[in-house]
């Protein structure tokens, strides 16, 4: 059977190529609604299928954009790529995701391999973007979109929520129920990172404890993102002589992994213990107790980060603030903090 082509597609609607070419891709022009019709109509019956291939060579670029994240086995990212994927999706497009496992050599070794398969553009979720990682999208003058992360090392717009907001939200909630003090699981970087959003929510902690007139010396506790690590880290802080009142985890998964070492010491939550997190993932509410924490709007922020990539004009005018979109944090709080 002869392969079918737009020529045959154009031929039974009653229109051109380019017409057809229009319906197929979405644009660049508009098409009338009734000539639509008939091109679909006609693609059908035809059982025609794009040579993508073709189309990329022709264009210089694929319908795939390429994420980058640190590890989508963590709940955050796994639903912010699942986030980006439905997003695209709604846009013609598809997603090629690559995990770094927060490797700065990984990043390089997907930046380049993304871009020289000309990707429509990159979606980055980077931790402490390098200098190498930065020359390779200068190279390819690329179109990038920071999600959730800005590293001081690129200056592409972002998509980014108030984290040093939030976490304040969060501490300023836990210190309402009348705890001496709130500690702080932070992450495991001794010097705090531009644009890192853990090093925010470190920052949020320290603004909330500073204004209420309570110290936080001896009250940061360093710990890997994931629950496991947490698990550990906990273990050992609430089997100690001063174990805190509340805890205040940069991530939900952190806050899981300290749950879970109070039920194995146990502390009863919240009687005992409070504890608080950081991005409100779906599991959150699942936990016993539910986990208090805030909420971050991912649905939006995925949308605004294909938009961008996708949109002529993301290389805006304006200083590094400006380039910034930035979504509101909001507290969900739940029994694990002392709600009932």
């Amino acid at each position: 059977m002869a392969k079918v082509t737009r020529d045959d597609v154009a031929r039974l609607a009653g229109t051109s190529t380019a017409v057809v070419s229009y319906v197929i891709n979405n644009g660049p022009r508009p098409v009338a609604p009734a000539t639509r019709e008939r091109v679909l109509a006609a693609i059908k019956e035809l059982g025609y299928r794009p040579d993508r291939v073709a189309q990329a060579m022709a264009s210089r670029r694929t319908d795939l954009i390429g994420m980058i994240v640190p590890d989508a086995r963590q709940p955050f990212f796994g639903e912010m790529t699942h986030a980006v994927e439905q997003a695209a999706a709604e846009r013609g497009k598809m997603v090629l995701v690559g995990n770094t496992d927060y490797v700065a050599e990984r990043e390089v070794h997907y930046l380049r391999a993304f871009l020289g398969m000309r990707v429509s553009g990159l979606i980055l979720v980077s931790h402490a973007l390098n200098d190498n990682a930065a020359a390779e999208i200068e190279a390819w003058d690329a179109r990038v979109v920071l999600l959730h992360e800005r590293p001081e090392a690129i200056d592409d717009v972002a998509v980014v929520t108030d984290d040093i907001g939030g976490a304040k939200l969060a501490v300023d909630h836990l210190l309402s129920h009348g705890y001496a003090y709130v500690a702080c699981m932070g992450g495991v970087a001794e010097t705090p990172l531009i644009g890192d959003p853990v090093s925010d929510h470190v920052e949020g902690w320290r603004r909330a404890m500073d204004e209420a007139g309570i110290s936080t010396e001896g009250r940061l506790f360093q710990a890997p993102y994931n629950r496991y690590d947490a698990y550990q880290v906990a273990l050992k802080l609430l089997s100690g002589p001063d174990r805190p009142p509340a805890i205040f985890c940069s991530t939900d998964d952190q806050a899981i992994g300290v749950l879970r070492a109070a039920r194995e010491l146990r502390i009863e939550v919240p009687s005992e213990l409070a504890v608080a997190g950081f991005d409100d993932v779906k599991e959150a509410a699942l936990t016993d107790p539910p986990l208090t924490t805030i909420a971050t709007d991912r649905t939006g922020m995925a949308r605004a980060a294909v938009d961008l990539v996708l949109d002529d004009g993301i290389r805006v005018a304006g200083s590094r603030g400006e380039r910034v979109k930035l979504f509101p944090s909001t507290l969900v709080a739940r029994r694990s903090c002392g709600c009932v």
